[in-house]
Formats: C-alpha cells, structure tokens, sequence
C-alpha cells in the first residue's frame, strides 16, 4: 500500500513539472527539475521563512519574524523593481515533524527562490533532504550546531551565526579564566543543538582539568526539576544549560534558587531571550552584533515597540543575503534555484553594512573549527551578564 502510495506520489510530481518547467532543459530527475527551473521575475519574487511562530519555542520565533518582515519591509522601501515576498512556515520548535512538513511545502512550492530558516539545529538536520531535493538553499540566523557545515551540506545550508565549536570556546574560556570555575555540571536538553554544545564544552572544560558532572532533561516535557536539581552538588559553581526554550531555563533557575542552590548558571545562545530568561547574576553567550548600527535603534523605535530583540537579528542578516542573491539570479529577468544558491555562497557583504558588525562571506573549504556554509573569520561569541534589572551587560 505505502509503495503504492509512494509511486503515485512521485508519477503527479513529474506531470506537474513537466507541465510547469517552461524554460528548464530536460533533466533524468524531479530534483533536477526543480534545481534547474527558470522563474520568471517580475518586482516581486517568494522566499520562504521557517520559524518556530507557535509553540514552546514561540517568543524567541517571534523575534525573528519580527526582524524578518523588517528586512523585507527595508528591502522592499530600497528597491522597488526587485522586492521579495515572504511565505511564512511554523516548524513548531522542538516538533521535528512539523519542520519536515514545512521544508517539504517549500520544496514543492514552485515560485520560491530561496528559504530563510530555520531556527533550530535539529529542525535544519531533518530539513536538508527535502530542501536539497526541491534545489533549495537555506540560510539559518540561529541554527549552530557545528557538524551542519561539516561538508555534507555544502552549497546548500547557510547560516548567519557562528558554530558551536566557537560558541563553547568562548564559554569555556569565560568559565575557566573570569568564573575560575573548578566544578561545573551541563545539562543537555536532550535535542542535537543541545547535546553537540554540551559535548563539546564537556571535552574542553575536562581538558583544561575542571570537574564537568553530565546531566541531562527533556526541556520540552518537563516542568518539575527537582529530581535533577537534587543531583547537582551543592559546592558547584557553574550549572551550564545550552537549551533552547528560554522560559523552560527560566523555571529551572527558579527552582535551583529555591532549592538554596548558588551556582551561576549559564547558558548558550538559545536563551538570548531578555523576555524569557532574566536569573540575575546568570551568563549567555551570544553572536555578534553591531550594536551602535541605527538599523538597530530604527527596530527597537519601530517593530520592536521598544525592545531590541537581539536574538532575531541574524534573520535580518539572512534575509537581506538571499534578496542580493535572488536580485543577482534575476538580472536577466529570469532565475533557477541553482543561480540563487551560487549567489548566495558568494556573499560578501562589507563591514559598514553589515548588522555583524564585520564583512559577511562564506566559508568555501573545511578548515576547523569553520566549513562551508559558515560566516569567515572574524565572526565569533560574546558573553553576557543579565544584571539585578535582568538586563543583558556585555561583559566578555
């Protein structure tokens, strides 16, 4: 039955190629097809844009909506004969069955050019087959985990942070020398993002000799941390949690206080939600951003209805990269997802305009701890303090 289904399935796809490629050359496969399927530009062309806009994950997805639909609406002001459109996807963060519907809906959607998104690591791991066989690019503004640029997905997966190998170099150097933390536990969250951060922040800490006690939770399910917080010595001086669903290590710092527990915690990019994670006297690192750009005042006076909203700006970054691109592909009035994918891996976007705060490129070759697809050199961590205001200081 299900092989039946299947063949049918695979049979419709090819008549409505065959019946809507008017200006590709004949290709031996439906991914072919699609790779090389000239779309007629006109002043608007589609991009998709994959967000946890509902669900646990849901303040952090509205960031980067928020900070997406700017760039459009930036975009769009600047260039009236080359504006982009912005199909939106729920992936639903942490549902990873949602994020395949969503790629899938894009891949088979036949007028978008290119995919923003989307947010987290294993949302982008469960993404990347349906995508790559619809010829689609896809630039991430929050997915880190390192192994996603490790080669398999060259030319194809972009992202607008950088990796976790960077992330916990950063984290581990601020515990080490500034914290002089010689006990620390990680908790992993129990999703690839969480767990390849933890890994590896887990291998430098005990190379540097510092005592790391490995825990791990399901921040999706659980709402009770007792059972893991009464695991946690009391003489630890750092409880690192690289979890995504910020107000889930909120409810777990609470408890932890409560419990007469001390210990600072900190955490990694993913709770770079002011909203959602204010523990004063916690840590987060965060990606890099140029905090004195008026595109930033201009958001916070704007969308932002007087919030920054830092941790949705790299989807700013991401979409502003795939509208250069489409706006190349389209010079002679036409574009394949092929020509937008070259473009895209081509970016070079200069210092005074870049939100990073640096010159945006791509990575070409696998030259640890950097691969295809992620930002060169100079892109890097900074570390925060939240303060007794909960707000976030820059402090490393």
């Amino acid at each position: 039955m299900a092989l039946g289904v299947l063949l049918l399935s695979v049979l419709a796809l090819a008549a409505v190629l065959g019946a809507t490629a008017t200006k590709s050359a004949a290709a031996p496969s439906a991914t072919a097809a699609l790779d090389a399927t000239a779309i007629a530009c006109g002043r608007t062309q589609t991009m998709g844009f994959a967000a946890p806009i509902t669900g646990p994950a849901a303040s952090a997805g509205a960031q980067m909506v928020k900070w997406g639909k700017f760039a459009q609406t930036r975009w769009n002001r600047a260039h009236a004969r080359s504006k982009i459109r912005l199909v939106m996807g729920d992936t639903q963060l942490p549902d990873t069955a949602q994020a395949v519907r969503v790629a899938e809906g894009f891949a088979s959607n036949q007028q978008l050019l290119a995919v923003v998104g989307p947010a987290g690591s294993q949302e982008v791991e469960v993404s990347t087959a349906p995508l790559r066989r619809g010829g689609l690019a896809n630039i991430s503004g929050t997915a880190t985990r390192t192994d996603l640029t490790s080669g398999r997905r060259r030319g194809y997966f972009f992202r607008t942070v950088p990796n976790d190998d960077q992330q916990a170099a950063r984290a581990v150097a601020y515990m080490r020398v500034t914290l002089r933390a010689a006990r620390v536990v990680i908790i992993d969250a129990q999703n690839s993002y969480s767990v390849g951060l933890s890994d590896t922040v887990q291998r430098q800490l005990q190379a540097a000799g510092i005592t790391a006690q490995r825990e791990s939770v399901n921040e999706a399910t659980v709402t009770d941390f007792s059972s893991l917080i009464v695991r946690i010595p009391n003489d630890t001086q750092v409880v690192y949690v690289p979890w995504q669903l910020a107000a889930k290590a909120q409810l777990f710092g609470q408890q932890l206080r409560a419990s007469g527990r001390n210990a600072v915690l900190f955490g990694g990019d993913g709770l770079y939600v002011p909203d959602d994670f204010k523990i004063p006297g916690s840590f987060v690192t965060a990606f890099p951003v140029a905090g004195s750009h008026p595109l930033i005042t201009a958001y916070q006076s704007g969308p932002g209805g007087g919030r920054t909203d830092l941790f949705g700006l790299p989807s700013y970054v991401a979409v502003e990269i795939a509208a250069r691109a489409v706006e190349k592909a389209c010079a002679n009035r036409q574009a394949t997802r092929a020509e937008v994918r070259r473009f895209i891996n081509l970016t070079n976007i200069p210092a005074s305009q870049s939100l990073l705060g640096f010159r945006i490129r791509f990575q070409q070759r696998v030259q640890a701890p950097l691969g295809p697809g992620d930002m060169q050199t100079p892109a890097a961590y900074i570390v925060y303090r939240i303060n007794a205001n909960g707000e976030y200081v820059k402090v490393g």
